[in-house]
């Protein structure tokens, strides 16, 4: 029996945790999702099926790519997008990658920056 890939298994354990996690209108879902080159954060409201903010250093201006300071400087840049939309609390969702690394660098500057999880 062939094993299953590193993204298979991530993407069976994000399944897992989008069935406990899910975006409201009040407290919207701020989903991570991580490459190799970059990383990407979107502030989503689930009942509504509508993006609220996002953010990635794949836009024009970014200056760091896929590490920790990339991670850091999405974090703050959706966060000040997300407040700009009056969005002051959210639900973290981590894509089923370990809370370590990128994905811990991106929610703590986001914390630091005024969102509330």
């Amino acid at each position: 029996m062939p094993r299953d890939s590193k993204d298979t298994i991530r993407q069976r354990v994000h399944k897992r945790i989008r069935r406990r996690v899910s975006g409201t209108t009040e407290r919207p879902r701020l989903a991570v999702f991580r490459s190799v080159k970059h990383i990407y954060a979107q502030v989503i409201d689930d009942s509504n099926g509508h993006t609220v903010a996002a953010a990635s250093t794949a836009e024009k201006d970014a200056k760091n790519g896929g590490n920790l300071a990339g991670a850091k400087a999405i974090g703050t840049l959706v966060a000040q997008r997300a407040k700009d939309k009056g969005v002051d609390a959210v639900v973290f969702d981590r894509g089923g990658y370990l809370y370590h690394g990128r994905i811990k660098a991106l929610a703590d500057a986001a914390r630091a920056a005024g969102l509330k999880f």
